[in-house]
């Protein structure tokens, strides 16, 4: 009975017989995970700088606009780690965050909100060098994914995240049928004994 199993092995096309094994990912694919992550950190770091400078623009009481103008700031900070995450809710109903180079204008509009009205006072020193750190970070991503909009590395990167969703599918798929396949071969041999 080994002697059955041993020529449908041989038999069977390649990709059946290493269905087990996983291709490779895509190397864009794991630098633009990376660089998203990247962004949503420093996103992170410009909505706790600009937190920070709220709260004391509230504190004194004189600096109410400032205060204001850093929440909007907080609220499209977080809106840019969100959008990072590229979750299927935010890019539904802002489809414009899909396209690189408006995702670069939201962050490089965010990155000069947040550098916008420094605090120059000897005692705020850190709090500025803060901002300034995390405004050109956020503007370094932003003007990073302009860039590489134009250049069209944003419908390259879908293509290939579709190729690769395709794929793992495929071979879900061919694993699902190559276990099925096995149960009617068990069944097979156990019918004819």
């Amino acid at each position: 009975m080994s002697s059955d199993a041993d020529p449908a092995s041989s038999s069977r096309p390649p990709e059946l017989v290493s269905a087990g094994i996983r291709p490779s990912p895509d190397p864009l694919l794991i630098v633009c995970r990376c660089f998203r992550f990247l962004t949503a950190v420093v996103a992170v770091l410009c909505v706790s700088v600009n937190v920070l400078s709220a709260v004391r623009s509230f504190k004194n009481g004189a600096d109410i606009f400032g205060g204001i103008f850093r929440c909007y700031a907080v609220v499209l900070a977080l809106f840019v780690a969100v959008a990072e995450t590229e979750w299927s809710f935010v890019m539904k109903f802002w489809r414009v965050l899909e396209f690189w180079a408006g995702r670069g204008a939201l962050q490089i509009f965010v990155a000069v909100m947040t550098r916008a009205f420094p605090d120059f006072e000897g005692e705020r020193e850190e709090m500025v060098l803060l901002q300034e750190i995390a405004s050109y970070l956020l503007l370094a991503c932003g003007l990073t994914y302009v860039i590489s909009g134009v250049l069209c590395i944003g419908f390259l990167k879908r293509a290939r995240q579709h190729k690769e969703i395709t794929r793992d599918q495929a071979a879900k798929d061919l694993e699902e049928l190559e276990r099925r396949r096995e149960e009617l071969e068990a069944m097979l041999i156990g019918e004819r004994v």
